[in-house]
């Protein structure tokens, strides 16, 4: 993995979504009209956190996030969400 040339600001994190599926448990093909917004990711850049919040996700964790968080943006040609920490579900 490059190292981006993003930093979040605050409690805020940038996380490169993993692929929609494609396939069903049972072997199914998932139209792109049909796919779900990715709701893992990897964590590729964290914040300094502010002085009532300390980090707990770091570089290189695998997170679960609600499915409408964060803000889209595209950097090198790749996808990334901008999100606060708090939006953040759990870590895998």
């Amino acid at each position: 993995m490059a190292k981006i040339k993003i930093k979040p600001l605050a409690d805020r994190v940038l996380i490169e979504p993993m692929a929609a599926e494609t396939k069903t448990a049972s072997g199914i093909y998932i139209p792109d009209t049909a796919k779900e917004k990715p709701q893992k990711g990897k964590v590729v850049a964290v914040g300094p956190g502010t002085k009532d919040e300390k980090m707990t996700v770091s570089e290189g964790d695998t997170v679960l996030y609600g499915k409408y968080s964060g803000t889209e943006l595209k950097f090198d040609g790749t996808d990334y969400l901008m999100m606060r920490e708090s939006d953040i579900l759990a870590i895998i």
